[in-house]
């Protein structure tokens, strides 16, 4: 049988055969020596064979995994030298970053981009909580969206209070494949909540303690909200490390440097310190967004952007 990865716990896994019946799995023992690239080797979002255990309580052994499309890769947590998948053949992502309680930083946000762009998933920002946003904040906001909008990132301003953008977002979400992520308390769960009627994703006040969100999933999870439309909800993150990419290959997935590829002087042009450097141009110029150069020489650098 056939069958796609819509849980993870760690150990154990349910699988959503093709009429929609889900099914209590393992992974079988020699799946877990073949990659040590990563600490997971299945991820919600995989496509597996699997067959039933005999004398099991109606479980069921993965016995494949087949190729992925695509997957969204960070650091992990505890081997900074391994990665963890968080999700695999996603059609699209949704970012829901907050500028406040609590505020996602742009470096958080650009590292998130990259790694979506790495694999050409396209992703769109929500800004949400703007209802607690006054004018001055929400000018901010509009600025804020301006430079990821002059990207190429399609971004909205939501709110679950007043239900801004809500029709919109839903809209972006029918019949696809959406990987959900942000940090903590940024309100991942609400807006879903508010889009799929029942789905009562469970939600919690934000933590008033240095303003970090309060982890509410604990394992990513895949949801059909509405018939062939499908979201991943994954565990707030707190930070997303880079991993996979080269830095000579870095610009490429800044889609307003990619665009000036060819352009510099150097064919190797690191956009740092070379003369006649079209990017650095651009930034002086004000063609590229200096916050988005900035994180681009911090994920260069190595140097932590994301507070």
């Amino acid at each position: 049988m056939t069958g796609m990865v819509v849980k993870s716990t760690g150990s154990w896994y349910i699988v959503r055969d093709e009429a929609g019946t889900l099914h209590r799995a393992r992974l079988r023992g020699k799946f877990k020596l073949q990659n040590k690239a990563t600490t997971n080797p299945l991820a919600v979002g995989d496509r597996v064979q699997f067959e039933a255990e005999i004398g099991g309580e109606d479980t069921v052994a993965i016995t494949h995994i087949e190729q992925r499309d695509n997957y969204i890769l960070r650091k992990s947590v505890h081997k900074t030298a391994q990665g963890h998948i968080i999700a695999a053949n996603i059609g699209q992502a949704l970012l829901v970053a907050s500028l406040v309680l609590p505020r996602t930083s742009f470096g958080f946000i650009d590292r998130f981009l990259v790694s979506a762009e790495s694999f050409r998933i396209p992703t769109y920002i929500a800004f949400n909580k703007v209802d607690l946003l006054d004018t001055d904040d929400r000018a901010y906001l509009d600025d804020v969206m301006k430079m990821y909008e002059s990207a190429g990132y399609k971004c909205l301003p939501t709110s679950t209070v007043t239900g801004e953008n809500i029709d919109t977002l839903h809209e972006i979400l029918h019949h696809k494949k959406t990987l959900l992520s942000g940090h903590s308390g940024v309100g991942k769960s609400s807006l879903i909540n508010q889009i799929g009627n029942g789905l009562d994703l469970r939600t919690q006040e934000i933590s008033t303690f240095a303003n970090k969100g309060v982890h509410t999933t604990t394992f990513a999870e895949m949801f059909e909200f509405e018939p062939d439309s499908f979201v991943i909800d994954t565990p707030g993150i707190k930070e997303l490390g880079i991993m996979d990419i080269e830095n000579e290959e870095l610009a490429h997935f800044f889609p307003e440097m990619r665009a000036m590829l060819g352009q510099c002087r150097f064919y190797n042009c690191t956009h740092v310190h070379e003369p006649n450097c079209a990017v650095s141009a651009a930034v002086k110029a004000g063609q590229i967004s200096l916050t988005r150069y900035e994180s681009y020489l911090s994920i260069l650098s190595g140097d932590d952007n994301r507070k």
